[in-house]
């Protein structure tokens, strides 16, 4: 399938789109400072849980959500398939890589996930279930988020996705797998965080 110039356009809408730091912001108009400076550091919704507010948590994990949903959505509706996958290409980088932030971000699940369900709604459930099943079994978030993200390809080619689709679900999750390099090795050390719903670090 060929690239044209309008795809790469809805892929850098795509990218600014995801570039918004929203656990960041919220967090500092709620007057909880700067989520840089605790926890992981990270500005996703795992960290802001992590300022005693849950309600502001799951704010930032809807909003992320919705940074990698829309661009994809509208991508899809006006320029079709590969306008679509760029635009989600692009709204992940934007979060992991924000230009707001010095190109540094978080790691990127809650705009996968967007992602997923404004490619295919049920490619989103599925994720989100998956996420939720390993969760409830580990009670470590990164490890739900690895597990999911390595078996999305699967599943994609399971409901009968396009070879374009399933690779590149297939690389997003290696993009996971590289954002969460540094769970990865507490987590082989037995030394990851698990979930605290109290919202303590």
């Amino acid at each position: 399938m060929n690239v044209t110039g309008l795809d790469i356009l809805w892929g850098l809408l795509g990218y600014f789109a995801g570039a918004v730091p929203f656990g960041l912001l919220l967090a500092r108009l709620a007057g909880k400072g700067d989520v840089r400076k605790i926890g992981s550091g990270n500005i996703g919704a795992t960290n802001v849980l992590r300022t005693g507010s849950p309600a502001l948590a799951a704010a930032t994990l809807l909003l992320d959500m919705f940074k990698g949903c829309i661009p994809v959505l509208a991508a899809r509706w006006n320029a079709g398939e590969m306008a679509a996958l760029l635009a989600g290409l692009g709204a992940f980088s934007g979060h992991v890589l924000s230009p707001w932030l010095k190109f540094r971000g978080g790691k990127g699940v809650a705009t996968y996930i967007g992602v997923l369900f404004g490619l295919s709604w049920p490619l989103g459930l599925a994720c989100t279930g998956i996420w939720l099943a390993a969760a409830f079994i580990s009670r470590i978030s990164s490890l739900s988020a690895l597990i999911s993200a390595a078996l999305m390809p699967l599943v994609a080619w399971l409901m009968g996705a396009s070879p374009l689709r399933i690779g590149f679900l297939a690389a997003l999750g290696a993009a996971i797998f590289l954002t969460h390099r540094a769970n990865i090795a507490r987590l082989l050390h037995g030394e990851e965080a698990r979930i605290n719903l109290k919202g303590k670090a």
